[in-house]
C-alpha cells in the first residue's frame, strides 16, 4: 500500500496513535545511539588500554559520521522509497552498533562511531516521513510527538548507557543497542506504506539543488538560522552542566544524568505546540518559544543570590522551560519548511538540521571556553544571547 492509497483507505484521514508511537520511538532509539558513547568513554579507555585523548575521539567521530550522512544520505528520501530506507539503515546500524560492541581496539572504535554516526540518520528518514504520513490539518502536532521522540531519546540515552554501563559494561549497552534497532526496524517496514517517489533527479543533482532551494526559499533560511542559534544556546548548557555540577555542587555523573529527566519532561509538552502551529501558524510558535527558551536562561542570572536548594531547583525549572522551547521552536520551523516544497522534504529537512548540528557543535565549542574563562555566568550569558538573537530573527520575519 502506498502513501496516496493509505491517505484514501483513512476516513479519518489521520494517522494510528500506535503507528505514531512507534515513529517517535524509532526517532528516539536511532538517534540516541549517537550519546550513548558519552557516558561510557571511562570504561572504554579502561577497557581498550587507551588514552584518555583518544577515547575522546570516540563521540567526535560519531558525529562528523551524523553531519556526514545527513547530508549525504536524508537527501536519498526524495529519490527512493523510505521505507526501505529506513529498514536497510536499521539493518545496518544495528551491524555497526554490534561490531562497536567487539572492537578489541580504538582504532576499530573509531571506525565503528563514525559508522554509527552515518546510520544514525535513520531518525532524519523518520521525520519526513511522518510528515508525509500526516494531513495537512494535523502535521504540525504530528511531527511534533514524532520529535518529542526524538529529543527524549538524546537526553534520556546518557542516563540509559551510564546505568548499563555501570552495571553490565559498556559493550552489553551496545549489543542492548543493537537489539532495539533491529527490533523497531522491522516493527516500522510492518507499519509503514510504500512511498511515493517524489524526483528523479540523479544523486548528484539531487545534492547540487539543495543549494537551489537554500537560495529559493527565505523562509528555510530564516528557520535554518533561527534553530541553528537555539541549538548553540541548548549545546552551551549541556556540554558544560557536569562540569559545573561537580565544581560548584560536588555532583558527580549520576546527578548531571538526572537533570537529562529535567529536559524530557519539556519535551513531552512539545507536541501542544504542534497543535498550536496548525491552528494559529507556525511563526507564531517560533517567536513564542525563542522567548520562552531566552526567559529560562535570563533566570539562571539569579543563581548566585539563592540558597543551594534554590539554585538546584532553578536549574531544573530552567532545563524544562528551555528545552520545551528549543523542542517547540523545532517542530514549528519543521512544519513550516516542509510546507514549502513537499516533493523536497528529505533534502529541506537536511538543511535544516545541519544548521541544527552546526549550532552544537558551535555551541558546545563555545560553552566550553565560557566556562572556562567567565565560569557559569559566561554559559548563562551564551545562551541567552544566542536565544535573544534566534527570537530576533523571528520577529524580523514577521515585519518583512
Amino acid at each position: 500500500m502506498s502513501v496516496q492509497d493509505l491517505s484514501q483507505s483513512n476516513d479519518t484521514n489521520s494517522l494510528s496513535t500506535q503507528t505514531i508511537f512507534t515513529l517517535a520511538t524509532g526517532t528516539g532509539l536511532s538517534v540516541a545511539t549517537i550519546y550513548y558513547n558519552q557516558p561510557l568513554l571511562g570504561l572504554m579507555a579502561q577497557d581498550l588500554q587507551a588514552s584518555v585523548s583518544s577515547t575522546g575521539f570516540v563521540p567526535t567521530f560519531t558525529q562528523i559520521g551524523y553531519a556526514l550522512g545527513i547530508l549525504l544520505l536524508v537527501p536519498l528520501g526524495d529519490k527512493f522509497n523510505r521505507r526501505y530506507i529506513i529498514l536497510l539503515k536499521s539493518l545496518l546500524l544495528s551491524l555497526a552498533l554490534l561490531l562497536c560492541s567487539l572492537m578489541p581496539a580504538i582504532e576499530g572504535l573509531l571506525l565503528a562511531s563514525l559508522a554509527i554516526g552515518v546510520l544514525a540518520t535513520m531518525a532524519q528518514d523518520i521525520v519526513p516521513a511522518t510528515a508525509a504520513l500526516a494531513p495537512a490539518e494535523h502535521r504540525g502536532l504530528t511531527v511534533g510527538t514524532v520529535m518529542t521522540g526524538l529529543l527524549t531519546g538524546i537526553l534520556l540515552s546518557r542516563v540509559l548507557s551510564g546505568t548499563v554501563g555501570e552495571y553490565y559494561g559498556w559493550r552489553f549497552m551496545y549489543e542492548l543497542a543493537a537489539l532495539s534497532i533491529l527490533l523497531i526496524g522491522f516493527r516500522l517496514w510492518w507499519l509503514l506504506p510504500d512511498f511515493d517517489v517524489d524526483t528523479k533527479l540523479s544523486y548528484l543533482a539531487l545534492l547540487k539543488s539543495m543549494a537551489g532551494l537554500w537560495a529559493k526559499y527565505i523562509d528555510l533560511r530564516r528557520a535554518a538560522l533561527s534553530q541553528g542559534l537555539l541549538s548553540v544556546a541548548f549545546s552551551a548548557f549541556w556540554s558544560t552542566l557536569a562540569v559545573m555540577l561537580h565544581t560548584d555542587f560536588h555532583y558527580g555523573s549520576a546527578v548531571a544524568g538526572a537533570f537529562g529527566l529535567a529536559g524530557a519532561a519539556g519535551a513531552l509538552a512539545a507536541p501542544l505546540a504542534g497543535a498550536i502551529a496548525d491552528k494559529q501558524g507556525p511563526e507564531r510558535v517560533t517567536q513564542l518559544a525563542a522567548a520562552l527558551v531566552a526567559l529560562s536562561f535570563a533566570a539562571m542570572f539569579l543563581l548566585p543570590f539563592l540558597p543551594t536548594t534554590g539554585q538546584l531547583t532553578l536549574l531544573i525549572l530552567s532545563a524544562v522551560g528551555f528545552d520545551l522551547g528549543v523542542q517547540a521552536a523545532l517542530i514549528a520551523n519543521q512544519t513550516l519548511v516542509y510546507s514549502l516544497e513537499p516533493a523536497a522534504r528529505g533534502r529541506l529537512n537536511a538543511l535544516l538540521f545541519t544548521s541544527v548540528f552546526i549550532g552544537m557543535a558551535t555551541g558546545s565549542a563555545l560553552g566550553s571556553i565560557a566556562l572556562a574563562d567567565f565560569g557559569w555566568t559566561g554559559v548563562i550569558s551564551l545562551a541567552t544571547v544566542a536565544a535573544i538573537a534566534s527570537l530576533l530573527v523571528r520577529l524580523k520575519a514577521k515585519s518583512a
